[in-house]
């Protein structure tokens, strides 16, 4: 016999095991609010929107509002000193480099030494010097700083194994060896909290695990930041490049991606002797990318927003030639905020009558290292 079927209109309702109704189970619990539909209309429960309206608020005391280069010269000079006291300066005296080669080893086109020198006490960098073989010196160099991953040996041909790679694999495919390739000296520098500069704790759980934590969290606790430490190593790694007869000092850029693009901007904007950057994914605003979503603590400045955002710290690079690249489907430096960061730099470049010093190059492709304009540019504006 067939059992009857259900009234036009009515809806069949099955028990779970429980004897609980499908219709009747309750919504997945997200938390103490789930369920909860009165006596909340007018309470506001998301920090990330507190936050986005305290930055609507912020002053940026010194945004750029210039009008003339003399005015604007000005500005450079007041933003200048005004950054480099809320990145917790620098050191006042410059130690011994102390240098030391490593290694030596022969590539096809170019030859790469494994470099050490202490950047102040305490506190020594690892680095690779890729020579081209055919270049004539005194040669131009590019202090390029690699972004999160497994350090400086993602930028200059080493798998994870050790061993030398030639497909120039991953999300900066070896972007050092790219460098040299366009006939510049490529000095890739290990940056600190990376690779071989992390402490025992997480560099025991893996090549590619960061140590920003805790010693970005350190820095903030002494009144520093992990960004000045960085751009410190930059500044006495030029200083290491002056040491050395075969190379150009007066002709140094700087190009770096991700964490590495962070560096390479506050270097650039701290550090005159940089004559030419490349800056890879990261120009953006403070407000859309680290004050909306989820980036590593080393990339906080306490205090910015009260004096300037993103486009302005770029500002100071200016005459300097300055190149951009962004990729559409960035996840973590939206697109959107960085072409309109990189709108107001060029209007900064304007002033300074130097807008074809600074360009952008938006591609096809995410979080990633592109290098098809970028490189070029940086050869012509070092004279490779």
């Amino acid at each position: 016999m067939l059992a009857a079927a259900p009234a036009m209109g009515a809806v069949a309702v099955a028990a779970d095991p429980a004897g609980v109704s499908q219709a009747e189970q309750p919504p997945t619990y997200t938390g103490p609010l789930t369920g909860v539909t009165n006596g909340i209309d007018d309470r506001h429960f998301d920090p990330v929107v507190f936050t986005r309206d305290l930055y609507a608020a912020a002053p940026r005391r010194l945004r750029f509002q210039a009008h003339t280069r003399r005015e604007a010269e000005a500005w450079q000079r007041t933003l200048y000193a005004k950054l480099t006291d809320l990145v917790g300066g620098f050191p006042s005296e410059r130690g011994p480099l102390r240098p030391a080669t490593l290694e030596t080893r022969t590539f096809p086109g170019y030859r790469r030494e494994k470099i050490v020198f202490d950047s102040r006490p305490g506190v020594s960098v690892l680095a690779y010097v890729l020579q081209p073989t055919n270049a004539k010196t005194p040669a131009p160099v590019v202090v390029c700083v690699p972004g999160h991953g497994r350090g400086v040996d993602d930028i200059v041909g080493i798998d994870e194994q050790g061993r030398d790679r030639a497909d120039k694999a991953g999300y900066q495919h070896d972007f050092a060896i790219q460098v040299a390739e366009a006939g510049m000296t490529a000095v890739a520098i290990e940056p600190m909290a990376f690779g071989c500069r992390r402490d025992p704790l997480n560099a025991r759980q893996g090549l590619s695990r960061k140590g920003c934590e805790p010693v970005a969290g350190g820095a903030l606790l002494v009144g520093q930041t992990l960004i000045a430490w960085r751009v410190w190593d930059v500044m006495r790694t030029i200083d290491y490049i002056a040491t050395r007869a075969e190379l150009d000092a007066g002709r140094v850029g700087c190009v770096g991606i991700s964490g590495g693009g962070t560096a390479t901007l506050f270097s650039t904007a701290l550090e005159p002797r940089i004559r030419a950057a490349m800056v890879s994914g990261y120009l953006n605003t403070f407000r859309d990318s680290v004050g909306s979503l989820a980036h590593c603590i080393d990339n906080y400045v306490p205090g910015i927003l009260n004096w300037a955002e993103m486009y302005d710290i770029a500002g100071l690079i200016a005459p300097r030639p300055l190149f951009v690249e962004s990729g559409e489907r960035d996840p973590i430096f939206p697109i959107h905020a960085s072409i309109e960061s990189f709108t107001r730099v060029k209007e900064i470049y304007g002033v300074f009558e130097s807008a074809d010093r600074v360009e952008q190059e938006v591609f096809p492709g995410e979080h990633t290292f592109w290098g098809r304009r970028g490189i070029p540019f940086l050869a012509r504006h070092l004279g490779a």
